[in-house]
């Protein structure tokens, strides 16, 4: 008889093996190793943990806010997304649109068996502009003093060096509790001219770029700004397009 078994089928809900689920085990508490030999039970080897919930803060459009995040029970270690805020466009009646940055991205690991709680900064999105400055750049977003992410540069078009902002970065640093990290820098905005031009802004690592637009006026429909830490979205005509506040995103495990 094959010694191979499906775990799904003989473990139960306590991740107890009860003896009857098998007949070729080893004289051990081990059920890591089946083979020849018998014991009452056998329980899986601790530790191995998993997901166990996740949690989500961002702002609203482009405005940025803090929480607390507090620990479930349970919890030892988490996986955090953190982007900054994306860059405001800048957009003028003279068919010229620099599209902003979106926030930079930082992914850690993170031991908090000793953190109960923790900060959560959401960056502000960039204000957008319709004069000849540039939009504004995006705030940073962090998880206490542990991760942290910029954000994406504010649009140029109509001075030197006419150019879509660039994305923000990711400034997380491996120590202390942090595990291990990987940071990366938003994507870029985009910058044009001539007549019907319209450009959207980037997405950050969870979309949200905005959208680009033809309207008439200087307000612009909540679709244009940026969301999630994308860029705000371009228009020809002088509207005020903000880009998106950022996000902090949470994997919780035990």
């Amino acid at each position: 008889m094959s010694n191979a078994r499906n775990l799904a089928d003989i473990v139960t809900g306590n991740f107890d093996v009860p003896l009857a689920a098998l007949d070729n085990v080893p004289a051990s508490n081990d059920a890591s190793a089946l083979s020849i030999g018998t014991l009452a039970s056998a329980r899986l080897p601790t530790g191995l943990g998993g997901l166990v919930s996740m949690q989500s803060f961002t702002g609203s459009l482009a405005v940025g806010t803090s929480y607390t995040w507090t620990k479930p029970a349970g919890v030892t270690k988490v996986r955090v997304y953190v982007v900054g805020g994306g860059g405001g466009s800048e957009n003028v009646a003279s068919n010229r649109i620099g599209t902003g940055g979106a926030g930079g991205l930082s992914i850690a690991i993170i031991d908090v068996s000793s953190i109960s709680s923790a900060t959560v900064t959401i960056g502000n999105g960039g204000a957008g502009a319709n004069t000849t400055v540039r939009g504004g750049t995006g705030g940073t977003s962090s998880f206490g003093s542990y991760a942290s992410a910029t954000g994406g540069e504010g649009g140029l078009s109509t001075s030197s060096p006419y150019d879509g902002g660039r994305g923000g970065v990711g400034t997380t640093s491996v120590g202390g509790a942090v595990l291990s990290a990987f940071n990366q820098r938003g994507n870029g905005g985009q910058r044009g001219n001539g007549p019907n031009v319209q450009l959207s802004g980037p997405g950050s690592y969870f979309g949200g770029g905005g959208t680009g637009a033809h309207d008439v006026g200087t307000t612009a429909s909540e679709f244009q700004h940026g969301e999630f830490g994308g860029g705000g979205g371009g228009s020809q005509w002088t509207m005020i397009v903000n880009g998106g506040a950022g996000v902090v995103y949470i994997e919780e495990y035990a």
